[in-house]
């Protein structure tokens, strides 16, 4: 039986309104880039009034990272590569089982391979092995004979598992971006831009651009052809994207410019996964790689062998990749049907809870499966505005996976119950954990207290961000072409969000998908299409707007059916206007 929806408010959130950009700076832009005024004035909104800088900003290019040298650590790792490669020694890249582990451990294995070193992959199993660097590590890289263990995306909290292995006289380089939780392990060096120490401006890095950096570093050093790194800018790119880092600095201009790449891909798997998932003859775009591509590659990894995806990802046969990407395919089918049936009973048991009390949410299931409950976590997040943690329960061990939302700190929180945990780590927003099942319900405890401690419930009404008042008349074909400069979009650079007033809405609403809707709104150039993901169950609200207008917060985007592109609204939020 589906779980019913929790009750949603008539309009969800609590729009801010950038302040109006000065008239005068607007005029300044316009002058010196020559754009229309609304571009410019979003362009000062969101603090760009300098010329050079919005320029930079509209076209990002690989001169703007900062040298790799400046990671701590970084000339240490490459010099001890290039004994390694030099040597013929045996080398273990050891990844994390998500898009940005598997794209880590394949540009690392591939560069590495490029300048001659004798390098194996290693992927370990979400369902067996666990998260980290860890004992199958271990036992990987001894039984290889290895005598250098490079991680990627993984590593920081690895204490244990890192002072094994120097103790049996292997190196071990940790390259990861995770916050560290403690004291960092005792490697031979540790490449994390978050690390106190670290002296590299940029702290938003995924795994994948410190994999890039040392890369780039050392085939530089080695004399090697730095094409062969450059050429997998498409990597840096899915796994940027996937690994949801904020696009901005130095994770701006790696999207930029590794999105183009990702069709044309030198990997025969890459351009497998695109085919299979029909992206073949589109665009391919930071929305679509995220809600598209990564899932599918995500899905191995969550309840398959993420192995297999570097497999993919490494391998030239046609016939194989796409017999991977096909995999890819299945298994995706299969975790969205897990989430369907998991995230129907987590709101089953949210809706039996008050939650006027309850502002920290863990759930925890025996028959849950441990891949997909990020998944789920973050629907439960989208849904009651909390931050949740769901455990799923094995053998008297939970495995646990928690979102967040901006106002409230999940790696802090997880550190303030660390005493109930085996372990954690992650991010501000996201976040791993391993806990004893007889902890559960103190947890569950503890970690409401913290968030009733650290919130308010001002904090839990999700905000809107508005950026610029824009009239439908202006949001016009050229202005929506000239936002795609702003691309790549997502966490740190978000899609503009506009604002009108007084707009009737003059056909619908009609019901589209699952749960969106689709009206007509009025302009003087004709009525414009608009469409509303998540608003089916407001429709009512557009029915009666019939009569008045509305004041709707609206991205501009294009609708692309059967060869035909249009220009399209997209509803974010609305509400009716007073009468005057």
């Amino acid at each position: 039986m589906t779980a019913p929806p929790l009750p949603r408010r008539r309009s969800a959130a609590r729009w801010l309104r950038t302040p109006q950009p000065a008239a005068e700076a607007v005029r300044a832009l316009q002058e010196a880039l020559a754009l229309p005024e609304a571009l410019c004035a979003l362009l000062v909104a969101r603090g760009l009034s300098n010329a050079g800088d919005a320029r930079r900003y509209l076209r990002p290019q690989l001169d703007q990272l900062h040298a790799p040298e400046l990671l701590k650590d970084l000339d240490v790792a490459v010099a001890r590569l290039s004994r390694a490669i030099s040597a013929r020694e045996k080398i273990l890249v050891h990844g994390d089982y998500d898009v940005d582990g598997m794209c880590s451990t394949t540009l690392m294995t591939r560069a590495l391979r490029a300048l001659g070193g004798d390098v194996t992959p290693f992927i370990p199993s979400r369902m067996t092995d666990g998260y980290d660097l860890g004992p199958a590590g271990v036992q990987a890289a001894l039984a290889l004979g290895a005598t250098v263990v490079l991680t990627c995306d993984c590593g920081t909290s690895a204490v244990e598992s890192v002072q094994a292995l120097q103790d049996a006289g292997v190196d071990v380089i940790v390259s990861d971006h995770h916050l560290p939780g403690g004291p960092l392990p005792a490697a031979h060096a540790v490449l994390n831009p978050r690390r106190i120490d670290d002296t590299s401006p940029d702290k938003d890095l995924a795994a994948v651009g410190v994999a890039f950096k040392l890369a780039l570093a050392l085939t530089r050093a080695l004399g090697g052809n730095e094409n062969v790194v450059l050429n997998m800018l498409d990597l840096v790119a899915l796994a940027t994207v996937a690994d949801v880092a904020p696009l901005r600095g130095e994770n701006r201009a790696f999207v930029r410019r590794g999105l183009p790449l990702i069709r044309e891909s030198r990997s025969a798997g890459l351009r497998a996964l695109v085919r299979a998932a029909g992206l073949d003859a589109k665009e391919i775009t930071a929305g679509r790689v995220g809600f598209i591509l990564a899932p599918r590659l995500n899905a191995l990894g969550r309840i398959g062998r993420a192995g297999d995806g570097v497999r993919l990802l490494l391998g030239d046969d046609e016939a194989e990749a796409h017999q991977l990407a096909r995999q890819c395919e299945e298994m995706n089918r299969e975790r969205q049907e897990l989430d369907r049936r998991m995230l129907d009973d987590a709101l089953r048991r949210v809706g039996a809870m008050n939650l006027d009390d309850t502002w920290g949410l863990v759930l925890h299931g025996t028959d849950w499966h441990p891949g997909v409950i990020g998944i789920v976590a973050s629907r439960i997040v989208e849904q009651t505005g909390r931050p949740a943690v769901l455990i799923a329960v094995e053998d008297g061990i939970g495995k646990g996976s928690g979102r967040s939302i901006p106002a409230f700190d999940l790696h802090a929180a997880l550190a303030a119950c660390g005493d109930l945990l085996l372990r954690h780590g992650g991010h501000k927003a996201a976040a791993g954990l391993t806990i004893d099942a007889s902890r559960l319900d103190e947890f569950a405890v503890r970690f409401n207290e913290v968030a009733r401690a650290r919130l308010t419930a001002n904090d839990l009404v999700p905000e809107l961000r508005v950026d610029l008042a824009l009239p439908l008349d202006d949001a016009t074909d050229e202005l929506e072409k000239l936002l795609r400069h702003m691309e790549p979009c997502g966490i740190g650079n978000p899609g503009p969000v506009f604002s009108a007033t007084g707009v009737r809405v003059v056909a619908g609403p009609d019901r589209i998908g699952t749960d969106g809707i689709k009206v007509r709104l009025a302009t003087s150039r004709g009525p414009l299409e608009a469409v509303g993901w998540g608003l089916a169950h407001r429709a009512g609200e557009l029915v009666a707007a019939r009569s008045g207008t509305i004041e709707i917060a609206y991205k501009l985007d294009r609708n692309e059916f059967r060869n035909a592109s249009t220009l399209q609204a997209v509803l974010v939020d609305f509400h009716a206007e007073a009468d005057a």
